[in-house]
């Protein structure tokens, strides 16, 4: 019987590996450095091939206990098909058949997703999002990531593109955005827009988002008032999703979701003041829970969704 999924969390920076069992908990890791073995995407596969195979030996995991490899990718990937059409922040990565060279390479089964698709996943099985039909899970950070529940099912969209909450707009004009368009929801609270805020706020380049975290902690009411705005504008950002899918529930992660408790009171307030009625009753905005094992727990539910 199959006892376990590896999970594959491919980011910009690291990748990220576990082992999951069947009750969603990672029970041995690894990491490696993404830049490393970028030249090329032969390169980072046997790097991922060496990573899964490092980490099963270490643990004394023969292939006939796991059930599968769940890999979650930055960028579009064809789930059907198991092809990573682009990864936008990795080069070289133009319709690559990951799926096909894993499973030859490995021996094993092989399931591909968007990244933030397997954080939704696991959110929804094991974290936040437990007990509900129909979620949108955001990840606030450098951008804004989205994914989507709909209906007990993760919905993609006919050209796996689906979610993209950060790049719906907040207004006719404002700034440029890397998708091509201009005053997307991703330009007001992605990291950048925020530290280029807090810097004028405080008046100090070299403030972080963690020093205003910080600061807020210690009471600061300049710094509280920031993330005041922060949760204001991201309570903007998701009106119409919510007005548009009826959710039960919102589920927010990233880097920005450590300052939850203090902007929070804002997306409330702003949902409640601006959703139609039976939308902004129904809603309940919650803190992801599984941090960064969530792509990881994403990859089990993904295997395992029909056994």
């Amino acid at each position: 019987m199959s006892q376990y999924v590896i999970g594959i969390d491919v980011g910009g920076t690291n990748v990220k590996l576990g082992v999951v069992n069947v009750k969603g908990k990672v029970i041995a890791r690894s990491s490696f450095s993404t830049g490393a073995h970028v030249s090329q995407p032969a390169v980072l596969i046997d790097a991922l091939v060496q990573a899964v195979q490092a980490l099963m030996a270490a643990r004394g995991i023969d292939r006939s206990a796991v059930a599968g490899v769940g890999v979650g990718l930055p960028g579009l990937v064809d789930a059907d098909k198991g092809i990573v059409r682009i990864l936008p922040n990795i080069p070289g990565w133009l319709d690559v058949p990951l799926r096909r060279i894993l499973q030859r390479k490995l021996r094993m089964e092989v399931v591909l997703e968007n990244d933030v698709n397997m954080i939704t996943l696991g959110e929804w099985k094991f974290g936040a999002g437990r007990g509900v039909h129909d979620l949108v899970c955001i990840t606030l950070g450098t951008g804004v990531g989205g994914g989507l529940i709909l209906n007990n099912a993760i919905y993609r969209g006919p050209g796996f593109a689906a979610g993209e909450i950060g790049h719906a707009p907040l207004n006719e004009e404002g700034p440029a955005c890397g998708c091509g368009g201009w005053g997307c929801f991703e330009q007001y609270v992605g990291n950048r827009c925020l530290q280029k805020n807090a810097a004028a706020a405080f008046g100090r380049k070299d403030i972080s988002l963690e020093d205003v975290y910080r600061l807020a902690v210690e009471g600061n009411k300049k710094a509280l008032g920031f993330w005041a705005v922060v949760g204001g504008r991201v309570g903007t950002g998701l009106v119409g999703t919510i007005n548009i899918l009826n959710p039960s529930r919102i589920v927010i992660g990233g880097g920005v979701a450590g300052s939850f408790d203090f902007i929070r009171p804002a997306i409330e307030e702003t949902i409640k003041r601006r959703c139609m009625k039976i939308q902004a009753g129904m809603v309940k905005v919650v803190r992801a829970r599984l941090g960064t094992d969530a792509g990881l727990v994403g990859a089990k539910v993904l295997v395992c969704h029909d056994k």
